[in-house]
């Protein structure tokens, strides 16, 4: 018999802090871009070329956590049968954090002992394992460090159906997520849907990204022949499958450096993607066809690659994990067009496959067809689930199990636009901070500072003034590309530590800079900001700001070494750097303190190699 039950998993978790209240006018910097794109195929070209993210505004970064680990209970909702046991994280953007094949106890997924955020995320905040769920734009989605609303369902078969929902506001587009466990199944279904209720083509990305534990015996099974690589060296490749530069591609712990393989798919081959063990067993992920990507990724063997395991999971014991991901594109570098008031839907699986372990490791065409065999009538009747699980995707929720955000209600209150009843965003679901901005629909000036509504652009012009008005119309504006309306807008605004930082942001002047610092001395992503701005070219006022700083902030000491670096002070900066520092927020293919260490060392004339715990580089050996 199917159960659903909410339960409770004790976990040692870093806090993941407040959020920055800044807005990120910025973004952060892309690994994905693709130089090459006159030698790739149109359609791949075109989908590369579209659809990129600016900003990921309204939303703002999650980067106020920190690297202490605290015992904390974390809810969770666990759906379960004979066969399949799947723990979910409502809370934590409804990540698939575990999947145990009960017969043999075997988890099929990573499954990290702790939950460490680090800056991989759209957002800033990430957090290795299990199944993560991705809309929006390319990278690791913006609720994935957030709630999502939960409630329960009955299924087509009567079985209980956990459902996830939420608004995605990047892309204003409804995220929908039923598990269905039915009785006798040895296979979770997890039937997806996104809406975009707006009447406006909407650019689309999904990936579903499936940690997996890799060994050395590890091995990607896939129906494919070919895989378009990318090294993070801003080329797309194509290359065969599996033999690439001397060493088998779909073994995951051959590879020394970080890497993406997706796959091209086999004509009129159903898409699916296994990762199984020496002896031959894992975990199997199939689709119905319009989830036709799927990739391989690697954190690479080398020094760098190893290094971030750890810090993705502190204590780490064993070789770590690699990913196995499913999408809606070739690539993550795409995005795909989704016509307005329009739901795309897609039926995925996930369950244990098991196959002879000699055909598993031999010949490649061997490997991947007697796999294909194992999984066929498994898997066949997977349009027939699709079809069945759609007769409930509208069905309204039964017993809420988790509560999501109010960004959702708030939207259709301003929009009118209409959702499926099995996703309602009710006006009781907004909090303070949402209803903060109901008094611009009536006119008025905005109650809230942070998160500026970047949608609500005209109802902003509209509004009363204000020195709030002013500054959110800035940032509107910006975001709309009238960057000198929103300067206009800001000045307006006036001596506010708030326009004052994003007059420096998009001027470059460092007065504005310090000013803010002065109103808002205690604000660490203000000084970090202001300090990285001034460092080349004012290091005396670099100093001011940081002598105001709070000096006991880890993000706060790493700025200061940059500051002792670039008056030429190396023994103050291998002084901190020796100490230690832990940049909590150290950012996916950047390798800062590996860089200031060796800049002490060579002002000192020394030649103290980089300490391992400074090793963040995933290209290198």
């Amino acid at each position: 018999m199917t159960t659903l039950s909410a339960q409770t998993l004790t976990l040692p978790v870093a806090d993941l802090g407040p959020e920055n209240p800044l807005p990120p006018l910025r973004g952060h910097r892309d690994l994905h871009r693709v130089e090459n794109l006159d030698a790739l195929p149109p359609d791949l070209a075109e989908n590369i070329r579209y659809g990129g993210l600016r900003s990921v505004l309204p939303c703002l970064d999650q980067d106020g956590y920190g690297r202490t680990l605290v015992e904390q209970p974390l809810p969770t909702l666990v759906l379960e049968n004979d066969h399949l046991r799947a723990t979910v994280l409502p809370t934590l953007g409804g990540r698939l954090y575990s999947l145990v094949h009960r017969p043999t106890g075997q988890e099929l997924l990573y499954r990290n002992p702790v939950i460490q955020p680090a800056n991989l995320a759209l957002r800033n905040a990430w957090f290795a394992g299990g199944v993560e769920w991705n809309l929006g734009s390319t990278g690791h989605w913006t609720g994935t460090c957030s709630p999502l609303h939960a409630a329960r369902v009955e299924g087509p078969d009567g079985t209980p159906v956990l459902r996830l929902w939420e608004w995605e506001r990047s892309r204003n587009l409804v995220v929908q997520l039923d598990f269905w466990l039915p009785d006798d199944s040895d296979l979770l279904y997890v039937g997806a849907r996104i809406q975009n209720p707006s009447p406006d083509v909407v650019p689309a990305y999904w990936w579903s990204n499936i940690a997996v534990e890799q060994s050395p015996g590890t091995r990607v099974l896939v129906p494919a022949d070919q895989a378009w690589r990318f090294g993070y060296g801003n080329k797309l490749d194509l290359v065969g499958v599996p033999e690439y530069e001397g060493i088998d591609l779909t073994y995951p712990m051959r590879h020394r450096r970080a890497v993406d393989f997706f796959f091209e798919p086999l004509p009129e081959q159903r898409p699916w993607i296994a990762a199984v063990d020496a002896e031959g067993n894992g975990l199997l992920q199939a689709s119905t066809a319009r989830l036709r990507g799927r990739k391989l990724f690697v954190w690479g063997e080398g020094r760098g690659g190893r290094r971030w395991q750890e810090w993705l999971s502190p204590g780490l014991q064993g070789p770590g994990y690699c990913e196995i991901q499913a999408g809606l594109a070739r690539t993550q570098l795409e995005h795909l067009k989704l016509p307005g008031a329009t739901s795309w839907t897609w039926l995925e699986a996930y369950g244990r496959l098991s196959v002879d372990p000699a055909t598993a490791h031999g010949p490649w065409n061997e490997a991947r067809t007697d796999a294909d065999a194992v999984l066929a009538d498994r898997v066949a009747d997977l349009e027939e689930r699709e079809q069945a699980w759609l007769g409930i995707a509208d069905a309204r929720p039964g017993e809420q199990l988790a509560a999501g955000s109010g960004w959702g209600a708030l939207e259709l209150a301003r929009t009118g636009w209409t959702v499926s009843a099995g996703t309602p965003f009710a006006e009781s679901t907004m909090g303070e901070r949402e209803r903060a901005w109901l008094p611009v629909l009536r006119g008025e000036a905005p109650g809230a500072m942070d998160g500026t509504l970047v949608g609500w652009k005209d109802l902003l012009e509209a509004a009363e003034d204000s020195w709030l008005t002013w500054y959110h119309r800035g940032v509107a504006r910006w975001f709309a590309d009238d960057e000198a309306g929103a300067v206009e807008a800001w000045r307006r605004s006036g001596d506010n530590p708030w326009a004052l930082r994003n007059l420096a942001v998009v001027t470059g002047d460092l007065a504005a800079y310090e000013r803010a610092t002065e109103l808002l001395p205690e604000l660490v992503p203000l000084v970090v900001e202001a300090v990285t701005a001034a460092v080349e070219a004012d290091p005396d006022r670099a100093g001011r700001i940081l002598d105001r700083a709070p000096a006991d902030d880890q993000r706060i000491r790493l700025a200061k070494v940059r500051y002792l670096l670039r008056i030429g002070d190396g023994t103050g900066a291998e002084r901190l750097l020796d100490e230690g520092i832990e940049p909590a927020g150290v950012r996916e293919g950047e390798n800062p303190l590996a860089d200031y260490w060796r800049q002490a060392q060579e002002l000192l004339g020394s030649d103290r190699p980089v300490p391992a715990r400074y090793e963040f580089g995933m290209f290198g050996d």
